[in-house]
């Protein structure tokens, strides 16, 4: 922050103080990207022209009085890409590799063969064809799985995807695949999106792999298709609680891996935000367009952006 703070007064406040800081502030760069207090704030920010927020996702600063100003709002897309795109490859691995029941037998002390899964041949859908999920659909391709997108629109020959299906007919195209990956931003249309109707049109034996929002999920529909049968598996990085409440059924399911929204979280990444917005600042400070702007109708960058 020393460049900025050379070219422009700096406020560092905590919740407490946020109100005070906004008064006079002509932007607003939110560090504590799952904090809340923002909205609570906003109607001290009597200059804002712009915010900037240290998260790929902006659903907490995605309040009516923000979307609906001249506000501009950006994000910092493209910092935790590949550490995600790491973490997905990880947990299919660990599941098609039995790697948890390894551990257990290896903390009781047993010695006992099993046969295991190929990755390679397997068929992947990624839910969200932003950056994030681009990233995943390379690396699950190296590893010789078949891979498809789902977005907003239908289309064919996707650089990344192959084919990318309509979000609207998630439940026609879910059967189809032995792993669904959702990294979709959090919106309306997308809030929910994987119900009881959705994991009963998974694929028997299928995984589901959540490294998006926790609200993309109706948590209760599944853990009851974890505990039917109707899913093989969960790997969850993110839900609709954080953190997760000790007496969550996840916890102790065998069939899910938990991580408490890390999957991203690479050594140096608090630094990368910070010189993301750096970047930005000394766009904004001389003028240029600046990177990551949000559509805050849509709730993301839209692609190209």
């Amino acid at each position: 922050m020393d460049d900025i703070e050379s070219a422009a007064e700096v406020r560092y406040t905590g919740e407490k103080g946020l109100e005070d800081a906004l008064r006079g502030a002509d932007a607003l760069f939110v560090y504590d990207f799952l904090s809340t207090a923002v909205p609570r704030a906003w109607h001290a920010a009597d200059r804002m022209r712009w915010v900037h927020i240290a998260s790929a996702g902006v659903d907490p600063v995605m309040f009516p009085e923000l979307r609906e100003s001249d506000v501009v709002l950006t994000n910092s897309r493209g910092v935790f890409d590949d550490s995600i795109a790491e973490y997905v490859l990880g947990v299919v691995i660990a599941f098609a590799k039995d790697l948890p029941r390894s551990l257990e037998l290896q903390r009781q002390v047993r010695w006992q063969h099993r046969e295991t899964e190929r990755v390679g041949g397997k068929r992947a859908l990624v839910v969200g064809t932003g950056p994030i999920g681009r990233a995943i659909a390379r690396m699950l391709r190296a590893t010789g799985m078949s891979v498809a997108g789902m977005g907003r629109r239908a289309r064919e020959a996707d650089p990344d995807f192959g084919s990318v299906h309509a979000s609207a007919e998630l439940t026609r195209w879910l059967p189809e695949f032995d792993y669904v990956v959702a990294v979709a931003p959090l919106t309306g249309q997308t809030k929910n999106m994987f119900d009881a109707p959705a994991f009963a049109a998974m694929k028997p034996g299928a995984r589901f792999v959540n490294v998006g929002r926790g609200e993309l999920v109706v948590t209760a529909d599944l853990i009851a298709a974890l505990r039917g049968g109707e899913l093989a598996g969960a790997a969850l990085d993110v839900f609709d609680t954080e953190p997760l409440p000790p007496d969550s059924p996840l916890w102790s399911m065998e069939n899910v891996l938990i991580s408490p929204h890390m999957s991203g979280d690479f050594v140096g990444w608090r630094n990368t935000l910070v010189e993301v917005f750096a970047e930005n600042f000394r766009r904004w400070h001389t003028g240029r367009p600046l990177r990551n702007v949000v559509d805050k109708q849509l709730g993301y960058v839209p692609s190209g952006q």
